[in-house]
């Protein structure tokens, strides 16, 4: 295969067999349920009554068809990067010479995060590349090892390189908050700011750094705590055992939807939902996207001191956004820092206006 085959962009559409369809609905038909003591639904794990409720709409009220066509709106490309087949929707303004944005989601979401704002953004004059996270959606699983953060990273700078934007910004939410700023990191002679949802720095443990923390800090810790306490199970074992997880994932869309909805929470709308769930699903990269959290473990390349890309955080209230002193350890150049008295986790999705307008004040500012 010669260099300009190994680089080329080829158009996409998401079709899905209807044959994939028909044997979905016949595996959602023969669903065996798992039982629940009385009066606890909820209290062990993801709750039955939701899982089932969620299997319903799935079965007959999700409509797959208006998803993909509402996916085909939108210019979809592949293009084979370091090995690895990359899908990203690439949506150009009307604007001559627009800022360019890649925007990046995390696990269990996918580009679905991000079509609420394709409009909005490419209105204020944004190029919008909207990649999925390998092994996560329509480029299919990962086939090699160390696909985590950083190589990552690097796969999103040449995809913009090939793309031929010289200048432009990282977009993320959850995952896509650890490697926007990781881009910015390497490819600093092109990315002109980084915009994320959270700031994910921790205490080092040192005793002086929890010494004089405010009342919002403290609160913002307890937060943290709190979902650790109760609900970090799916990060110890897709840490450690993802293949132990993947074989029930890929043979049971019940067992799917239990496992990935214990992150995306009742106040989401359920068309949302299982546009997620089914997007996993139909590509057969449950697994691999579960992988992502191992390979993150055994990667052995450390940051080499702060970012120092323009940083902007719009963070909400009810989510783990961040505190700012330890996210100023790890990132030298915060400029923005906004916490927002809006629900949920999926901004973008949720309140699309919120973060619009904050990525386009953001950016103006940098000129």
């Amino acid at each position: 295969m010669t260099a300009q085959q190994n680089t080329a962009i080829r158009p996409y559409r998401v079709e899905i067999p209807q044959a994939a369809i028909d044997d979905l609905n016949d595996r959602l038909d023969r669903a065996r349920w798992t039982d629940v003591i009385d009066g606890t639904d909820g209290e062990y794990g993801t709750a039955l009554s939701r899982v089932r409720r969620l299997a319903e709409y799935w079965r007959n009220g999700f409509d797959w068809r208006a998803y993909e066509a509402r996916l085909n709106a939108y210019p979809q490309f592949l293009t084979e990067i370091d090995g690895q087949d990359i899908h990203f929707l690439h949506v150009k303004s009307q604007t001559p010479n627009g800022t360019a944005l890649i925007l990046t989601h995390g696990w269990p979401g996918s580009q679905a995060e991000y079509l609420n704002v394709v409009e909005p953004l490419t209105a204020a004059g944004f190029d919008l590349v909207i990649p999925a996270v390998p092994g996560f959606g329509f480029a299919g699983p990962t086939t090699a090892r160390s696909w985590n953060l950083h190589r990552t990273a690097r796969a999103w700078a040449e995809l913009m390189a090939r793309l031929g934007y010289r200048r432009y910004g990282a977009v993320g939410n959850d995952a896509g908050s650890m490697l926007s700023p990781e881009i910015g990191r390497l490819d600093p002679e092109h990315v002109i700011g980084v915009h994320v949802t959270q700031l994910f720095s921790f205490p080092s443990g040192d005793p002086a750094e929890m010494a004089d923390l405010t009342e919002e800090e403290q609160q913002a810790l307890q937060t943290l705590s709190w979902f650790w306490e109760n609900m970090g199970a799916f990060n110890q074992l897709q840490s450690q055992q993802p293949q132990t997880l993947a074989h029930a994932l890929a043979d049971s869309p019940i067992g799917l939807l239990g496992w990935n909805i214990q992150l995306l929470p009742e106040n989401l709308d359920d068309d949302f939902v299982i546009a997620n769930v089914a997007t996993y699903w139909y590509t057969g990269t449950a697994g691999s996207a579960i992988r992502f959290y191992r390979e993150m473990v055994l990667d052995q390349e450390k940051a080499d001191g702060p970012t120092t890309a323009p940083t902007a955080l719009a963070g909400s209230a009810n989510d783990f956004f961040g505190i700012r002193r330890f996210a100023e350890r790890d990132h030298a150049n915060i400029v923005r820092w906004n916490v927002y008295q809006t629900p949920g986790h999926y901004t973008a999705h949720q309140n699309p206006e919120v973060l619009v307008d904050d990525v386009v004040e953001f950016f103006a500012s940098l000129g």
